[in-house]
């Protein structure tokens, strides 16, 4: 409802006759469309909001009508009608669906998209028995049309198929509405209380200010600095988020390394160690794919293993029988057992631990900086030039190749020498 309630305020401000966005009539082929406007009098910053709003159908392009984006150029959109907003909810039915592709053949005369003329025949299909009312529907329609001044005949006509490139998307077409206004996450998840809406309104960047300050505007790096993959203490806000879910932890490398400070305190750390050694597994290179999973399984799956982990028995047998053929997710099945049992158990304990509560102690807490106007053009004149990603690579690879021959990967130590060597920038050659 919070969502719904600001999207539809936004529009109405964008529609306001003096301060929202500028509109004026176009001429589309021989027809003049009244209150039109472009994608290119949209800010870059604006981008962004454009897209979702023409993704949920509250604008729509009056030309290239299966590509619901905004183009920063010369193309025509309009503001859809309150009507065919996806707030009102109104269920979208195969009966509606059906009159209007009847009702776009009777105008096309039998000639419709591919993608249309098979919803067409499938439903003509399942609704053979109700067929006859659904073309008088559509032919009482088309009249109706009809009737209308043309100009008003073309924006309905325009809306009225945005609405259905919206529900009913042509293949190959990312549907906004496939989670819908009201599950912009997963609906697997579980439900959010409401103290953590207010605290993720701060790890919004559209909302909250990047601490102590944004890099790109003001060319300091104390940003860059405090947010390190492996910095030795973390931001608060950075902390923050590893409350937010197990996912949220784990993607995070600092994350990573107190759970597994965590996990050695209470001798389960070869579970963390299996699931990172999963993950090495399904992104690294093809050629040392065989390796990797035997060594995986020497290490954590065989009996007498030195790190063996719990698992029970039919994913035993899978992963087992997987590894006579190894794959790149042939450990799918042992990883997400042990992801959850680390999610269920050890990541709610870890979170009243003292190992937690001493790293959300110590967390940083950027007071945001203020930057006169003299002292920003001080800063970018001092702007020193970026590593290339290009040695950036080539120090991952060779990081890499080191610590394979040397022994077992630690991802927690390639990725920490990786940012320090990130930090070194390498004088302009003459």
């Amino acid at each position: 409802r919070f969502l719904k309630h600001n999207v539809e305020a936004v529009i109405l401000e964008m529609q306001d006759p003096k301060t929202g966005v500028k509109s004026q009539p176009q001429r589309l082929v021989i027809t003049t469309i009244p209150h039109a406007i472009t994608g290119n009098n949209t800010q870059r910053s604006a981008c962004t909001l454009g897209r979702m709003l023409v993704a949920f159908g509250y604008i729509y392009p009056l030309q290239d009508h299966k590509r619901l984006i905004i183009k920063p150029d010369a193309s025509l959109y309009r503001f859809q009608t309150p009507y065919f907003w996806p707030a009102q909810q109104w269920p979208v039915e195969d009966t509606d669906y059906a009159i209007y592709l009847a009702k776009r053949n009777i105008r096309k005369k039998g000639i419709l998209e591919m993608y249309e003329q098979e919803q067409y025949n499938s439903l003509h299909k399942w609704m053979n028995h109700k067929w006859d009312f659904i073309v008088m529907q559509a032919k009482e329609q088309y009249r109706a049309g009809k009737e209308r001044k043309k100009p008003d005949r073309v924006v309905f006509d325009c809306q009225e198929r945005a609405y259905w490139v919206v529900h009913r998307p042509p293949p190959g077409t990312i549907s906004a509405m496939d989670y819908g206004l009201e599950r912009m996450v997963d609906p697997n998840a579980e439900e959010v209380t409401a103290w953590c809406k207010h605290l993720f309104q701060y790890h919004d960047p559209f909302l909250a200010p990047c601490l102590p300050s944004n890099p790109w505007l003001t060319d300091d790096v104390t940003y860059w600095m405090l947010n390190m993959t492996n910095v030795e203490i973390p931001t608060k806000m950075r902390v923050e988020r590893w409350t937010f879910s197990f996912g949220e932890l784990l993607a995070d490398p600092r994350g990573r390394a107190d759970f597994t400070l965590f996990l050695k305190k209470e001798f389960s750390g070869e579970n963390l160690a299996f699931w990172e050694a999963c993950e090495d597994l399904k992104w690294g290179t093809a050629a040392t794919m065989n390796e990797k999973a035997q060594q995986i399984y020497k290490t954590f799956l065989a009996r007498g293993a030195p790190r063996w982990i719990n698992i029970d028995g039919k994913t035993m047998e899978v992963t087992v029988k997987g590894l006579k053929h190894p794959h790149r997710y042939v450990l799918d099945a042992a990883q997400t057992h042990i992801f959850m049992l680390m999610k269920k158990d050890s990541y709610g304990r870890y979170l009243k631990s003292p190992v937690f509560k001493e790293t959300q102690k110590r967390a940083i807490d950027p007071e945001q900086h203020r930057f006169s106007v003299t002292q920003l053009e001080a800063n970018a004149k001092k702007r020193r030039p970026s590593l290339s990603p290009i040695i950036v690579r080539q120090q991952e690879e060779e990081e890499r190749a080191r610590m394979a021959t040397s022994g077992p990967v630690d991802i927690t130590q390639v990725m920490s020498k990786l940012s320090n060597k990130g930090k070194e920038v390498p004088p302009p050659k003459k």
